[in-house]
């Protein structure tokens, strides 16, 4: 809706037969039009970065994870230098896998770079994390690529590497580590369960609510949203961020939760662990 709206004010052609003055049910708004329109920009997208690639070498990044949907997923970006001598990142796309075996990973990829109208052989780097099936020397991902295309230098990802730099540096100091063991526990303890949750969302949508209605706050696009904690992940270190701060925003909420569970627990160990 949002991409029909802004190509309305482009061109006032389209908003003669899109949105409101369109007639009938030809609004341009159905599940099926809107999944075209967003294939159609996804392949000009697509075409656009084929062409500015062309016939040059290039270095593929790869990162497999998990959806929402408890789908594996592999997504590839491509980095090349561009005429101007200025090094380009380009993203090709997300592609479904069945496992994360290194044979599943480069079929994946394969499928992906015919896609695009790219080689292998063009392939000068690989850039992963440092997963086994990723960076194996003998039946990794890397080593399958190398046995097609010699000059694809692996290199372990920097950004991964800073990740878990940042992690054991943090375990270093005991006051660090204790802290996010806490927040941890925290959220586990907290959504551990379907009515802890419950209750953590309805105690926090009542207190919004409440703000709301005493305009100790205000409501707009991006502002005072529901929201749930996340947990905190050692390779993303950003996640301890949203952690942080969605545990700050939902704090009064949180320690709502944790009297009721301390009051109305049955298990010793479990009533006493969330408050020591």
């Amino acid at each position: 809706m949002e991409m029909l709206e802004w190509y309305r004010k482009k061109d006032p052609k389209a908003a003669l037969v899109t949105g409101e003055n369109a007639p009938g049910n030809n609004q341009m708004s159905s599940p099926m039009v809107q999944k075209d329109l967003a294939r159609a920009c996804a392949e000009e997208t697509s075409e656009l970065i084929k062409s500015e690639i062309g016939d040059r070498c290039f270095a593929v990044l790869v990162d497999e994870a998990r959806d929402a949907s408890i789908k594996e997923q592999m997504a590839v970006v491509v980095r090349f230098v561009n005429d101007k001598g200025s090094v380009i990142e380009r993203f090709l796309g997300i592609e479904h896998v069945a496992d994360t075996t290194s044979t599943s990973l480069k079929e994946a990829l394969d499928t992906m770079l015919r896609r695009y109208g790219l080689s292998i052989s063009k392939i000068r780097g690989q850039g992963y994390d440092g997963a086994s099936n990723m960076r194996g020397q003998f039946h990794g991902l890397q080593r399958l690529v190398l046995n097609e295309n010699p000059y694809a230098f692996y290199i372990h990802c920097f950004a991964h590497q800073l990740q878990l730099v940042v992690v054991s540096v943090a375990k270093c100091c005991g006051s660090t580590f204790d802290f996010f063991n806490y927040v941890t526990s925290i959220v586990n303890v907290v959504s551990a369960s379907c009515k802890r949750k419950d209750q953590l969302l309805q105690s926090h949508h009542d207190k919004l609510v409440e703000q709301l209605d005493s305009s100790a706050i205000f409501s707009g696009r991006g502002k005072n949203q529901e929201t749930s904690l996340a947990r905190p992940g050692d390779t993303r270190w950003g996640t301890h961020h949203k952690t942080l701060a969605r545990l700050m925003i939902m704090w009064s909420s949180v320690l709502e939760v944790l009297e009721n569970i301390s009051e109305d627990g049955t298990d010793g160990e479990k009533k006493l662990q969330p408050l020591d």
